[in-house]
């Protein structure tokens, strides 16, 4: 700074104003600074930075390596982008599995690197006293994740889309619906399947078992050809669109059509959903405008508690009355 001050012929306090859009600075001064910078190739030091005036412009964002490439992919992909239409910078931390420790270093790096907000993409259900201190400190929002006392929670109405989904297929005629679930550790999972059950229980239906899948279509197939060989099936609700592909081809190499002998219905409506054969009917979930409304939460710093989207169906060629 001291070598920008000199060329410039400025004081070193008047490029920390310049390069801080300070509106104490004359216009040709701050060219002059932009310029000696441009000159010299000064980079700003960023933890000096964060150390003087207690912001980093940088958002950090926790993510699950498993459970959907697709949902993780767009997540991302809005939260850089409000970020940097904000003038912020993204820190992602990645956590292998769904634990605890795990969620706790990713918290603690995010917060040692002075990010001034957090977006929690990660299913946890256990909270730890170390996450609700750090979520407290740091304004946090999660995505149908991690629930902390201080973090306002942005997403979709979850047993409403197991509801939703279950529901569409009693309309059309069927009298009973089978569950290919998520993982129970996962909220998400926990809550769908909850309103599965509820509405087959509001409907005077006792449900089957559920068959739990990890998110992964391999999943879906293996339990698909479990559903295959239950010949009294004619819907199954599978709790994501990836599932819904495995449990597609299972049945149908077991000679089993969809939608003639099989109804799906399923949750996400990533984009191959649309192009699936046949196209898929599921609940839609906008995971790129959630990212981007999890900036837009942080930026204002509102109180925590949640804000749920009403869940939509988009009906497609995977449901129909049963034969």
């Amino acid at each position: 700074m001291a070598d920008v001050a000199k060329t410039a012929g400025v004081s070193a306090q008047t490029v920390s104003r310049a390069l801080r859009d300070s509106p104490n600075v004359n216009p040709e001064t701050r060219k002059r600074v932009l310029a000696a910078v441009e000159r010299l190739g000064y980079r700003f030091n960023n933890a000096a930075r964060v150390l003087s005036s207690g912001r980093s412009h940088t958002i950090g964002l926790v993510l699950l390596q498993s459970g959907g490439y697709y949902s993780r992919s767009a997540v991302t992909a809005g939260v850089e982008a409000a970020a940097g239409e904000a003038g912020y910078a993204v820190s992602i931390a990645t956590i292998a599995r769904l634990d605890t420790g795990l969620m706790e270093r990713s918290l603690s790096k995010l917060a040692d690197q002075g990010v001034d907000g957090i977006v929690i993409a990660v299913p946890l259900i256990s909270v730890t006293q170390k996450m609700e201190d750090i979520t407290r400190d740091i304004p946090t929002v999660t995505l149908d994740g991690s629930r902390t006392a201080s973090a306002q929670v942005l997403g979709i109405d979850q047993k409403e889309a197991g509801r939703l989904a279950t529901q569409h297929l009693l309309d059309l005629g069927h009298r009973q619906v089978w569950h290919v679930a998520g993982p129970d550790e996962w909220i998400e999972a926990r809550q769908r399947r909850q309103g599965w059950q509820e509405c087959l229980a509001a409907a005077g239906i006792e449900a089957p078992p559920p068959l739990e899948g990890d998110w992964s279509p391999d999943s879906g197939y293996r339990q698909g050809q479990v559903l295959a060989m239950i010949p009294d099936v004619t819907a199954v609700f599978a709790a994501s669109d990836e599932m819904a592909f495995g449990v597609i081809r299972a049945l149908r190499e077991r000679g089993r059509s969809v939608p003639g002998d099989v109804s799906i219905v399923s949750v996400d409506d990533i984009a191959l959903a649309a192009y699936c054969s046949p196209p898929l009917t599921t609940v839609r979930q906008d995971f790129y405008r959630s990212g981007a409304a999890a900036v837009a939460l942080l930026l204002h710093e509102g109180a925590a508690g949640e804000s749920l989207v009403t869940a939509s169906l988009s009906v497609r060629e995977s449901t129909a009355p049963p034969a």
